[in-house]
Order: structure tokens, then sequence, then C-alpha cells
């Protein structure tokens, strides 16, 4: 929980590093108010790192005829946001298609929008889109399948269409047909073909690593796709800066469709807006060694560029709808019965093996743990990797069900707990979806961040943008919101979002905090919103966005 410092210990703490200072401040930041501080009301910086926090009358010997003096009039100073969990590279892309289908349409409801798709693209090459229900297209009143609608629309070219999850994919024959998919296919690791139950037929729904592939194969299909993919991630930089993002942790880096090289191209380019730890996709179907060679390659823990690639981001587990969220105990129902406790992408103990392997090349790991069974599952394998001396930071994200015996181990094992909470059924507590899959009583356990929480855990929210919210106002409003099962108060979500988030990557020293010594990282907001209600946080405007002292997002521009 962040400390109020009092302005003698502000003014010691200034004089000693004033002592040190060699060189004049390039940037003043003054007349605010300061997340953390009682009275001081200036920051001084220098070469993109905080040289001076205090009363604007002790910031003189940072000042001299060059120095850019900026007037915040009163404005609220807190540490740039870090976003534990955001696709920044795709949620606000093209490249992924324009093909939007209907959230709510049926199964034959969605023929108009497949026709539009069809109508407004006129090549014959693979078709992407997204956008559906998985409920509403796998209803039990449907008289075709989704096979038979997608392909009366789509004969002849390829078409794979993402839910909004991104853990299900409808694809159509000539799609299966490129991918080799058949109903005879073994299914890969960490996926699952789905079958119409009576006639055993394919009916053109893949659920997670199935349907990677066969997006994968439309994605490096694309023509311009390097073009298309930079104009993507300049797109959801710009948007997270608006929201005072100034660190994100990348949700998945899918290394194999060359988004690694559109990253070092716009770093290169100078036009990184936010310093991101790029997580590379571990392959739940492919061979370790490939994969632990590239990864050696791209690896840096360099923290003076705003590029990071120590983390790696691995699946346990699917999600809880399609029944692919890995369970202590079966699901009530489900639409893979031949899976009952779900799947698991990296088999338990793959996952030790892989963490070991990965800790001797410089990584840890940000892992994607839904059910208790691949929350239990995965705790096991950092335990595993602790005895054998990791001392690397280690996250579990999503996190939505933990079997009791589990959450003192977050705390015991070193282990992060990192929650999405932008959503307001999560407010509400409104986990009826679940029932019908897990029962009442683990539907209720859904969400806890409180259990968690009172453990002493490090505990982070992060967006998964675009699943969720981007703007980490609404996460913190939303944690306060939650009640007994949300966080005790503002300052505790504040941490989630910033200093928290940076101990998940490791970079605590440089970022999260406004501190002297730290980098000059800050989101400037109109109104102090440790003394809002958080419906009022959550409409708090962000004025400005600072990155190392240079100002990446100006609301006045």
């Amino acid at each position: 929980m962040s400390r109020i410092l009092p302005l003698t210990l502000i003014v010691s703490l200034t004089m000693s590093s004033n002592a040190l200072a060699t060189e004049n401040a390039d940037t003043i930041l003054t007349n605010a108010k300061i997340y953390g501080y009682e009275e001081a009301n200036t920051i001084a910086i220098h070469d993109g790192n905080i040289v001076f926090v205090g009363n604007g009358a002790d910031a003189k010997p940072y000042r001299n005829q060059s120095t850019e003096i900026i007037d915040l009039e009163h404005a609220y100073v807190m540490p740039g946001f870090i976003d534990n969990h955001n696709h920044v590279f795709e949620a606000a892309s093209e490249a992924g298609g324009n093909c939007e289908l209907s959230m709510d349409a049926s199964l034959e409801g969605q023929i108009p929008y497949l026709q539009a798709c069809s109508r407004s693209s006129k090549s014959k090459g693979w078709l992407m889109g997204y956008g559906f229900s998985l409920d509403a297209i796998l209803n039990e009143t449907n008289t075709q399948t989704p096979l038979e609608v997608i392909d009366g629309v789509f004969p002849d070219r390829p078409v794979v269409i993402m839910e909004q999850t991104s853990h299900s994919m409808w694809v159509n024959s000539v799609a299966m047909e490129l991918a080799g998919i058949t109903k005879d296919s073994p299914e890969p690791q960490g996926g699952k073909i789905l079958k119409d139950p009576f006639t055993g037929e394919l009916n053109g729904i893949l659920f997670d690593n199935a349907g990677d592939i066969v997006m994968e194969m439309a994605w490096n299909s694309l023509e311009g796709q390097f073009n298309q993919s930079y104009d993507g991630l300049m797109a959801g930089l710009e948007e997270s800066a608006a929201y005072g993002i100034t660190t994100i942790g990348d949700g998945r880096l899918y290394w194999k469709r060359g988004w690694y090289e559109v990253w070092k191209q716009v770093e290169k380019d100078g036009n990184l807006t936010a310093r991101v730890s790029l997580r590379p996709w571990v392959y739940p179907a492919d061979s370790m060694e490939p994969q632990l060679a590239f990864l050696k390659t791209i690896q840096t823990s360099d923290t003076s560029g705003l590029l990071l690639v120590d983390q790696v981001k691995m699946y346990s587990d699917g999600i809880t709808i399609n029944g692919t969220a890995k369970t202590l105990a079966p699901y009530l129902d489900t639409y893979i019965p031949d899976e009952p406790y779900g799947i698991n992408y990296i088999p338990p103990s793959e996952m030790k093996t892989w963490l070991d392997a990965l800790d001797k090349i410089g990584y840890s790991a940000h892992i994607h743990a839904i059910g208790d069974g691949a929350v239990r599952e995965s705790l096991n394998a950092v335990e595993h990797t602790r005895r054998n001396g990791s001392t690397k930071p280690y996250t579990l994200t999503h996190v939505e069900l933990v079997d009791p015996k589990d959450v003192n181990r977050f705390a015991t094992l070193d282990v992060t707990a990192d929650f999405q909470v932008g959503s307001e059924y999560v407010v509400e507590h409104d986990h009826s979806w679940a029932k019908l899959f897990l029962g009442a009583k683990r539907a209720q356990a859904l969400m806890n961040l409180k259990a968690i929480f009172d453990t002493g855990a490090n505990l982070t929210l992060s967006s998964d943008w675009n699943v969720h919210e981007l703007n980490p106002l609404v996460g913190i409003a939303n944690s306060i919101r939650m009640g007994n099962t949300g966080l005790p108060d503002v300052k505790s979500a504040i941490d989630a979002y910033t200093i928290n988030a940076a101990k998940s990557l490791g970079i605590q020293e440089i970022t999260g905090s406004i501190e002297v010594g730290k980098s000059a990282d800050f989101a400037i907001l109109d109104r102090d919103i440790t003394r809002l209600s958080p419906d009022d946080i959550a409409d708090t405007e962000i004025l400005m966005t600072v990155l190392q002292g240079d100002i990446v997002f100006d609301a006045e521009e």
C-alpha cells in the first residue's frame, strides 16, 4: 500500500539527492497534487528520471534557462498505470479482419452478417472476422450446424471467425481442408475439434489451440501483413497512452506471425509510447527445443530500453464457457463431454520442465490459469521451479476459480495473481452464466480478489483488452465496487495497477511509484481519485500521459 510521506522527509530525501545532482532538470512539473505525498507540488525530471519531488521553492537548484516548466494547474499526478495483461498488438488492429458478426444473433440470424462480409470482401483468399456468441450458434434448437450455415455463404474461400474471447473459432470447410482437419484428425494439444453429436461430422467450431492453428494460417496469408500489423499496433499504443498507461505486459506475442519484428521496427522508429514486456507465446503443439532456441535469441532484461523480453506467455487451460478451463471437479454441462474436467494446453509435467528450461535462459512466465485445476497445476509447477532455485517473478493471470486449499500458496510461493474486473457482471458478482457449467456453489466462488489479497500475496489488475475495458480507472473503480469479493480501498486498487504490476514484471526498481531515481512515468488526472466515489473514479479524465519524461498523450491536443 502506498505511503504518505511528510514534507520534512521529502525535503531530506531531495536534499540528499541534490547533493549528488550535477545536472539541471530538463522538465519541471509544478503546481500539482502528487499521489503519495502530503504537501509536495513539484517534480523535476532529468534524462527521463525523477530527480526531485517536493516543494517548488526547493526545486530551484534544478532549474536553468533551458528547463521546461509545466504548470499543471492543480492536476493530480499519479504513477503511470501498468496494464499487466493487454493485447495491445491486435486489439485495435484491422489486420484481424473487418468482418464483424453480431454478439446477439442466433445461428441463422448471423446469415445476413456473413453475407455482408462476403459482399464487402471480393478477395478469394482468407477472410478473417470476429464476434459471435458460442451458445447461440451451438444452440440445441438449431436446424443446421454452424458448418452448414457458413459453407452456404462461403463455399469457395477459407473463412475463420473469432469469438470475442479468442478461445473459439467458427470456420468453413475450405479452411479446415487447408488446415488438414477432418473428422478423423487427432486433436492438437490444447485444442478441440467439435463434431455433431448425432452424425459425428465436423460442425465448424474449433476450440482453443485447434482454432489458433487455423487463425495463424490465415494471418500469415495477409497481403501487406507487416504494414497492417504495424498500423494496428500504433493504434493500440495510441489508445493505451490516452488512458494513462505507460507500461504494458503484452498479453501474447505470436512470434510465428512476425509480430516480434513489428515491435522491433516500432522501437527502431522511436514510436513506442509505452514500456512493453513482450511475452512470446509458448506453442503447445510444437516441440520444446526449437522454441527454446528461438526464445534464447530474443531474450533481454535490459531495462534501459522500452522493450523487455524476459517472460513468456503460456496457457495452462482454456476458458469456462467452452468447458476447456481445467477444473478439479467435473463440469455439470459441457460442449466437450469427452473432457469432463476441461483440457490442458501445457500438461502439468511438461509445465515443470518448461519452467526449468526457461529459467536457465533468463525467462519467467505469465501463465493463463482460469479453472481451479489449472491454478493448482500451475502453482505446483512454480513450486517445483522454486525448489530448483528460481527467484524470478511468476504470475498466474485470470485465476477465476481458486480452490480454498490453494489460496495461501500465492503468497507462500511469491506468485502474483492477476485479475481483470472491467466488466459489469464481475462487479455485480453475477456469474449466473457459469451455474450451468459449474453449479451454483462454484459459480459463486468465481473472481474472489479479497481472498487472495488478504493473504498478502502480490495482486495486480489488468485489462485483457479488448476482452474487457481498457481504462485502468474502470478497473480500479470496479475492484472497489465488488464489495466483499473485491479490494478494500482505492489505494490498494491503485497499487494493483502500478507498483504491484511493476513487481509482477520485475521492474519495481525503475517504475510503478513516484520516487527519486525512478523513471518519470506519470498519469496526470483532472481529479484526486483517492477522494472520489468509485463511480466518479471511473469517469475521471486523463489529462496527460508521461513516459520517461516525454509527453506521449495530451488531452488538449
